[in-house]
């Protein structure tokens, strides 16, 4: 009853005065509807804000916004607390919207580790904020969506990694066995304001929204208590910016259409395929001109190359050679989860094993529902043995003493006079770890039970 009673709450702050919010005159700071526009684009609208402010729309948007849960912004305010301010705040809010007159708060710097290094820095806009990006790229969406590129697979609707990986596998069994691999050098921190609001302006009319963007574009960047201004990028962290991003690199995509190349794109990672190493460094070349001319954009030299398939990677994922290339942990995917799993399996870490287990599941099933991709179960059934041996490495430091040790393994079937041997030896645990007899005491099934995943079994 309660949940009901703040929905109906909910619903008459955002219906407000009807659950349309189309006006019967021009709100101020627009220009009036035009019905008869020739030639113009089926994406623009001089109301979308009003779209922006409908219930079913901001229902979606909170819902979203609440699943993804999320810190708080700069000013405190935690995602479970936000029913609770719209029900406050949201005619004054609509209000704003609608008139174009809505100030967004800077957003709080965090830094994050990349996996392969070096240091992300997220923007995390307030709660309120998040909200209303996530209303306003739902709208977007739904009109710019469709009119984006096929070779295009990050952060759109229905679309995925192992997508791109995919087709990117089809190019290299075509025959077009080199690849252009281009980096965009910090893109979603150096993407040209005024270049992506014109790209913008091209397909929305409704000045109200064109302001909106650029207020949260320049809305700033809290840092030690301190606000910098935003003259550049698109902070990830809000729901808005892989949309509008997605929407500049287009123009690459058109471009390299145009051209007639093969390529898969997710978000700022591309890769062009091409047949020759000479056909490969042209494109490079001419590509890299582009993007620096026209969008301003810079291209990571250190990360960007023309070579094999074999050698460079690909959303995690690499190509064996032959005529018919298979999917593969890329290298540096591989000694990623290899360290991770050090830590995790770390002998001194003075847990049990059946804690350990419980830790290493968690991550093992994250990793095997993306990288599971793969199509070298060889290479999984290797890491099932490996992980497996540094377990049996951890009980037999957890054993200590031969006193110990010898009971322990003869009430797991192992005979006496292994047992004894064993306790006696003065091996150190990873070479113990590979007997027959820690094999027997610790079998598979052992693990099996305690809950450790196959990676080769999905």
């Amino acid at each position: 009853m309660g949940g009901e009673r703040q929905k109906n709450q909910l619903e008459l702050a955002f219906m407000g005065d009807g659950r349309s919010e189309a006006p019967s005159s021009p709100v101020e700071g627009t220009e009036p509807s035009v019905t008869s526009r020739q030639g113009e684009s089926p994406t623009r609208t001089e109301q979308l804000m009003e779209e922006v402010c409908e219930f079913e729309n901001l229902m979606r948007a909170l819902k979203r916004v609440e699943g993804n849960k999320g810190s708080p912004g700069i000013d405190g305010m935690r995602v479970d607390e936000l029913r609770g301010a719209l029900k406050k705040r949201w005619p004054v809010i609509r209000e704003q919207l609608l008139r174009g007159t809505y100030k967004a708060q800077a957003v709080k710097r965090v830094e994050i580790p990349k996996p392969g290094g070096g240091i992300r820095k997220l923007g995390i806009p307030t709660a309120m904020d998040r909200f209303i990006q996530q209303a306003v790229m739902q709208v977007l969406q739904g009109r710019w969506d469709r009119t984006f590129s096929e070779h295009s697979y990050g952060f759109r609707p229905g679309r995925r990694a192992h997508q791109a990986v995919a087709q990117a596998q089809q190019y290299i069994r075509e025959g077009y066995g080199v690849v252009v691999d281009i980096d965009l050098e910090k893109f979603f921190d150096r993407v040209n304001h005024d270049i992506l609001m014109s790209r913008i302006a091209r397909r929305v009319a409704d000045k109200r929204m064109l302001k909106l963007i650029r207020a949260f574009l320049n809305s700033g960047v809290m840092e030690n208590g301190l606000v910098s201004p935003t003259d550049e990028g698109t902070p990830q962290g809000g729901p808005l910016s892989p949309l509008v991003s997605n929407l500049l690199l287009d123009e690459l995509d058109k471009e390299l259409e145009r051209r007639g190349l093969r390529f898969v794109r997710f978000a700022d990672d591309c890769n062009i395929y091409v047949r020759s190493e000479r056909a490969g460094h042209r494109v490079m070349e001419s590509i890299e001109k582009f993007l620096t001319k026209g969008l301003k954009l810079r291209v990571n030299k250190e990360k960007s190359a023309v070579g094999s398939p074999k050698e460079r990677k690909f959303l995690g994922f690499s190509f064996t050679g032959g005529k018919e290339p298979r999917r593969k942990v890329s290298d540096k995917s591989m000694k990623r989860f290899k360290d991770r799993i050090r830590e995790l399996s770390g002998r001194s870490r003075g847990i049990s094993i059946e804690k350990m287990v419980e830790e290493l599941a968690v991550y093992m099933r994250g990793w095997i529902g993306y990288y599971g991709f793969c199509e070298t179960p060889t290479t999984l059934q290797d890491l099932n043995k490996w992980i497996r041996r540094r377990l049996r490495c951890v009980v037999w430091k957890q054993w200590q003493r031969g006193s110990t040790r010898y009971p322990e393994m003869r009430k797991r079937g192992v005979d006496h006079l292994t047992a004894a041997v064993m306790a006696g030896s003065a091996h150190g645990p990873w070479r113990a770890s590979l007997s027959r007899a820690m094999g027997t005491a610790l079998p598979v099934a052992y693990f099996r039970k305690l809950g450790l995943p196959d990676l080769a079994v999905r």
